[in-house]
């Protein structure tokens, strides 16, 4: 799978699409560290073992480099940054249940935001899956010859 570059410093303005997914009643925000426990368990129950180690990286970040996304104060959504490697966005999933509500968008602009706020000027996307949704939502660009990255030789598990 292959790693895509994105320009932070030119993400667009994302007040619209911050709106539309609160005025479904869900909030974004970034994960406390009290909250640690919580949100690991969720994406452990919800994605993978490998991505609950993951996401226990973004709470030994300061700023915790972890968002949610909560509706009636359940988890229904999650993206980290700074956790395989530095200025590495992901892992990020939402619950079946709530996909299509544009709550993946959401979470993966909170993160590049943070990523920038941090001083970076290009974030990665290690991994790409949905190679389409970051083009289209974000810019994002191949990194030639980043197939297989980072993501060699892993573990069992």
């Amino acid at each position: 799978m292959i790693d895509m570059l994105v320009r932070l410093m030119e993400l667009p303005d994302t007040s619209e699409i911050y709106s539309k997914v609160e005025d479904q009643g869900i909030i974004l925000r970034r994960a406390r560290a009290y909250e640690r426990h919580i949100v690991a368990a969720w994406v452990g129950e919800n994605f993978s073992a490998k991505w609950e180690s993951e996401v226990k990286v973004a709470f030994s970040r300061q700023p915790v480099t972890c968002y949610i996304a909560t509706r009636d104060k359940e988890i229904i959504g999650f993206a980290c940054y700074e956790t395989t490697a530095k200025g590495f966005y992901g892992p990020t999933g939402v619950s079946e249940a709530a996909r299509g509500t544009g709550i993946g968008k959401a979470l993966l602009f909170k993160c590049l935001e943070g990523m920038a706020e941090l001083g970076y000027v290009y974030g990665m996307i290690g991994g790409v899956g949905p190679r389409e949704f970051y083009e289209k939502a974000c810019g994002a660009v191949e990194i030639p010859g980043s197939d297989p990255g980072i993501y060699t030789d892993i573990l069992p598990g």
